[in-house]
């Protein structure tokens, strides 16, 4: 024997036209929520810009000393792995370092200012120690540097 249901114990479906609506503005929400945390393009890889120190003259200093470095053959070219020597590019890098110590004499702390000096001491040091060997096998004199020191 067969016992049917009865027709009212079947679940009934009810479409309510309200839901979608709020759908709509939930998805608007997530949206205007995901645009307000979007990383900024300068993050690069999604991070957040919370994980990126603050701006400071001691960070501009380092990121030009960095580039300077890595242009005298110092650090690996990412790409490729080995160290890509450009004397012109190191001393661009150099000159600008110089330029900032110029144009903010007075304006810095001790510490920048130490910091600032030191760093190009030694960046002009590295310099003309890389350019030795290049200036040597064209001439048998001593290499001049085209680094003014002030």
């Amino acid at each position: 024997m067969s016992e049917k249901a009865n027709p009212s114990d079947e679940p009934k479906i009810i479409v309510d036209d309200d839901w979608k609506s709020q759908v709509e503005r939930e998805k608007e929400q997530l949206k205007q929520a995901a645009a307000d945390e979007s990383p900024s393009p300068l993050s690069g890889n999604g991070d957040s810009m919370d994980e990126l120190p603050p701006a400071s003259f001691m960070i501009l200093m380092s990121t030009l000393a960095t580039q300077a470095m890595a242009a005298m053959g110092m650090l690996p070219d990412p790409v490729t792995g080995q160290p890509s020597v450009s004397l012109p590019m190191a001393k661009h890098f150099i000159d600008l370092l110089a330029m900032l110590q110029e144009k903010t004499k007075g304006n810095l702390t001790d510490e920048e200012s130490d910091h600032l000096r030191d760093g190009l001491h030694q960046l002009r040091m590295i310099y003309i120690s890389s350019d030795k060997p290049q200036a040597a096998q064209t001439t048998d004199s001593p290499a001049k540097s085209s680094i003014e020191l002030p």
